[in-house]
């Protein structure tokens, strides 16, 4: 069995951290989402669990970022062309997301970003497979 991922976020409103996400094109398996956490299917092998900030703080003793003023992590996924970077920005930016970064063109990469209705900031990115060495 393959390692799967599981990133695990903080919401302050779960159901409209879920319609945020579902605008952007991901679904959520409801045999592992409920009124305290959904999880967000992001592959076969990486999840996000939304989860909210009373369930969250239940797994830690430490004060729960505000991700609006600070940052713990960037979390990164790739997509499959320039054009689906700038489609997945574009989509944050519809369901009220902000940009916070403009988009970088480093030729054999390309990326931009958005932060989410609570503040975790996501990089979207696309690589030329000709730039990748074996």
């Amino acid at each position: 069995m393959p390692t799967q991922v599981f990133i695990n976020l903080p919401v302050k409103d779960l159901e409209k951290s879920k319609a945020f996400f579902a605008h952007l094109g991901y679904s959520f398996n409801p045999q592992f989402t409920n009124e305290q956490a959904a999880c967000m299917v992001i592959s076969d092998t990486i999840y996000v669990m939304l989860l909210t900030e009373p369930f969250f703080q239940g797994f830690t003793k430490k004060t729960i970022a505000d991700g609006h003023s600070s940052k713990e992590v960037l979390i990164c996924l790739s997509c499959e062309s320039r054009e689906a970077v700038d489609e997945m920005v574009k989509k944050a930016w519809e369901a009220g997301g902000t940009a916070p970064m403009p988009a970088q063109d480093h030729g054999f990469m390309y990326y931009h970003s958005f932060e989410d209705l609570d503040g975790h900031h996501w990089e979207v990115m696309y690589m030329d497979p000709t730039h990748i060495q074996e």
